[in-house]
């Protein structure tokens, strides 16, 4: 539009469309990612992370999720899973993660996404696309096997993938734009896990060091993850269902 602006302009605008035009690497839409981990996230940084979220503003935040503080040394935080040991839960952690997706989706205008690149990297890459797209604050939630599981990290893809499919971590999508047009704005990506659930934490070292407990505790403890999983999942599925959320 700009060329053909300048073709047809008089001599007193000339000189201000080819200041424009000069300027039009400026003048695109800038994209702004936050980029931070779920100690911050969901625990030291999290009135901050509300009050941006909240405030309405046209921002990006990826949280890379590990479930514990690994940049310290593997102490326990709110993102922590029932029955993990960390630092500060050497017994194995007694209380239920924070579902941080939940709570940004009940803002109504937060774009909210959980993704794990290993178990499938087309919703990774459709969600991170749509919070790109979102004219509005955006969360992406992405699972990210950490060494402090004790798990091969050459391998991290698919335990990942593990995740996913044995209804550990779920995949979503909530889009407050579908909601306008009358649809949906939640989606739910993987609908079919194959509970194979304690098969999966004691795969990973943070669960099976709940060996060390008396085994009337580490039943308990792991009959609580999976019930509070298999609880979350049929909220999901209710929301799927429903014509809005």
């Amino acid at each position: 539009m700009l060329p053909a602006a300048q073709a047809v302009a008089t001599n007193s605008v000339v000189a201000t469309l080819a200041e424009v035009q000069e300027l039009a690497a400026y003048l695109t839409k800038k994209s702004i990612w936050v980029i931070g981990g779920d100690g911050w996230a969901y625990d030291i940084g999290f009135g901050g992370l509300d009050h941006v979220l909240a405030s309405n503003i046209d921002i990006n935040v990826l949280v890379l999720d590990t479930e514990v503080y690994s940049n310290t040394g593997g102490q326990s935080s709110k993102a922590t899973p029932t029955g993990a040991i960390a630092k500060f839960a050497t017994s194995g952690k007694r209380m239920r993660k924070k579902d941080l997706g939940r709570m940004m989706m009940g803002y109504g205008y937060v774009y909210v996404a959980s993704i794990c690149s290993g178990a499938n990297r087309n919703q990774t890459l459709k969600a991170m696309l749509e919070a790109e797209q979102y004219p509005g604050p955006s969360l992406v939630i992405a699972y990210a096997p950490c060494i402090a599981h004790g798990i091969d990290m050459a391998r991290s893809q698919l335990e990942g993938k593990r995740a996913v499919e044995c209804g550990y971590w779920p995949l979503y999508r909530y889009n407050p734009t579908l909601a306008a047009e009358g649809k949906n704005p939640f989606v739910l990506d993987f609908s079919k896990p194959n509970w194979n659930f304690r098969e999966f934490l004691l795969g990973e070292t943070r669960f099976t060091a709940l060996n060390q407990q008396p085994e009337s505790v580490k039943e308990a403890l792991l009959a609580q993850a999976e019930h509070e999983a298999k609880q979350r999942f049929a909220n999901y599925l209710r929301w799927q269902a429903d014509t809005l959320c």
